[in-house]
Formats: C-alpha cells, structure tokens, sequence
C-alpha cells in the first residue's frame, strides 16, 4: 500500500468500494465476505446502497497485514 501522501489522501477521506479495492488489491465480493466474517473493517453506511471506509483505518488494517506476515515468516525461518 502507497503511503497516503503518495496518493494524496488524507486519513479522514471516505473511500468507496471500488478505491478501497484498488488500494487493497482485493476484489470488492472479497473486501464484503471478509467483512461480514470480522476479517476486514466494517464500511460506515452514508445510505441504503452508499458505504465507505475511512482511509486511516483501510491503512491501519494493511500495516497489520503485513507486520503480521512478516512476524510469521520469522516463525517458519
């Protein structure tokens, strides 16, 4: 993930699906399974059929990806 002044986004702008995919990689039916399993920030519902996810906690989710990921590959080595 690009660091937020790379792509000029402050950690209070909304995002929707389709940047929240880009940013992630993950495919939009991925990005709403893992948030209905408790896997990936829940969204903040603007309207029936409009939600967004605040830039600062899609961030924080991806550094703990990784710290995780680099924690287990100390793990395996």
């Amino acid at each position: 993930m690009k660091n937020n002044s790379d792509v000029g986004q402050s950690d209070d702008q909304l995002l929707r699906i389709s940047a929240v995919a880009e940013l992630t990689t993950l495919s939009k039916s991925c990005i709403n399974l893992w948030v209905a399993k408790g896997k990936f920030p829940k969204p903040i519902p603007l309207s029936r059929t409009v939600k967004v996810w605040r830039f600062k906690e899609i961030r924080e989710w991806a550094e703990k990806q990784v710290a995780m990921s680099e924690e287990h590959a100390k793990e395996v080595v």
